[in-house]
């Protein structure tokens, strides 16, 4: 089972779920990434079953047949949440937190669970700088309605073989099961895509600090193999239990194992390394929505990087926007920029920060 219940976004949840969910699922279903699966396999689609829930709801909205049909399962991987860091706080907690909580409690009723994957961020203790794999303490009371999602983890997971992977900055797939595949121009594919377009000029960012990426391939089979290994060693801790409880060699499953999927602490790239590289391609395979020439300025100076942001974003807005005006179109760049701030606003805690995992 994949946890993906429930939506990322309110609004589009609403939208969602008013499709019937065959519809919504064929039109998931046919994107490019899945067309390998569907040539090696030609029946993979008869052998899924849609179960229609929210993760924002309580108990997750699930009916009590498909809670039976989970109940059936041996693998469950959630990543089902709001990553939205600007999103309503009930709406992310209800998701995050409690959506979180209610599939540990279901996972708990699955007799021949082998493992319980919780996908989580590399950045959920983003106020260390070295991050381990490893819980950490709570700097709030438990009792409190805004805890940690991996604490819940910890607190209703302790009769099941659980564990957390943890990922950063996820970009387009290196080789499976295509090549530079990505649903979304979000985080680090974001600035790609919009100093490529000549849209996005200036980030707040120092250069010469690492940028944690991965494609996304190696997260997914990152997160395959922790399954694999918690069902590995919870099959080998009950053979040993068999043999005898006071074997020396048991492991100890008090401490649910943390996996960062991370590149930097084998192979760093910086920021710098990055927009060279970014350049050159863009020079390379120009965009055929190209608005400006291709170029992208990292400025550590705040003030300095406020002041070049009217200059290459805002003024060139205006004028764009005030010839489309006067022609008696409609004006679009101004409102592209209010979005664009408000992306480099929440990317520019991580462009500013570097962190060091173990």
């Amino acid at each position: 089972m994949h946890s993906k219940l429930g939506p990322a976004k309110a609004k589009e949840w609403g939208a969602k779920k008013q499709k019937d969910p065959q519809i919504r699922f064929k039109e998931y279903f046919n994107d490019v990434i899945f067309d390998r699966l569907k040539r090696e396999q030609k029946d993979v689609e008869k052998k899924i079953i849609l179960i229609e829930g929210d993760t924002s709801l309580l108990n997750l909205g699930l009916s009590e047949k498909d809670r039976d049909r989970i109940k059936d399962t041996d693998l469950i991987f959630h990543s089902a949440a709001s990553v939205r860091f600007m999103e309503n706080l009930r709406f992310i907690v209800n998701t995050n937190i409690r959506g979180t909580r209610d599939l540990l409690l279901l996972a708990q009723e699955v007799t021949r669970l082998k493992a319980f994957v919780y996908v989580s961020t590399a950045y959920s203790h983003c106020v260390y700088n070295n991050i381990e794999e490893k819980f950490y303490k709570l700097f709030m009371k438990k009792e409190d309605i805004i805890r940690l999602t991996e604490t819940l983890t910890q607190d209703y997971s302790n009769r099941i073989p659980t564990c957390i992977v943890q990922s950063f900055l996820v970009v387009p797939t290196k080789k499976e099961p295509i090549v530079g595949w990505i649903n979304n121009i979000y985080g680090l594919t974001g600035v790609t895509y919009g100093s490529s377009s000549g849209i996005l000029r200036t980030l707040y960012c120092n250069s010469n600090l690492i940028c944690d990426i991965i494609p996304a391939d190696y997260v997914i089979n990152n997160i395959i193999a922790a399954a694999w290994d918690v069902a590995q060693k919870r099959s080998i801790s009950q053979s040993v239990n068999l043999c005898s409880k006071d074997n020396k060699y048991l492991p100890d499953y008090d401490e649910i194992p943390v996996y960062n999927s991370v590149s930097s602490v084998q192979r760093p790239i910086t920021y710098d390394t990055i927009m060279h590289n970014v350049a050159f391609e863009g020079l390379q395979v120009p965009s055929k929505k190209v608005l400006w020439y291709a170029s992208l300025w990292y400025i550590k100076n705040y003030y300095f990087y406020i002041f070049m942001t009217i200059f290459l974003h805002w003024i060139p807005a205006i004028i764009v926007d005030s010839f489309l005006y006067l022609s008696g179109r409609k004006p679009i760049l101004l409102n592209v920029y209010r979005k664009i701030e408000k992306f480099k606003h929440v990317m520019s805690f991580f462009s500013m920060n570097e962190w060091e995992f173990t």
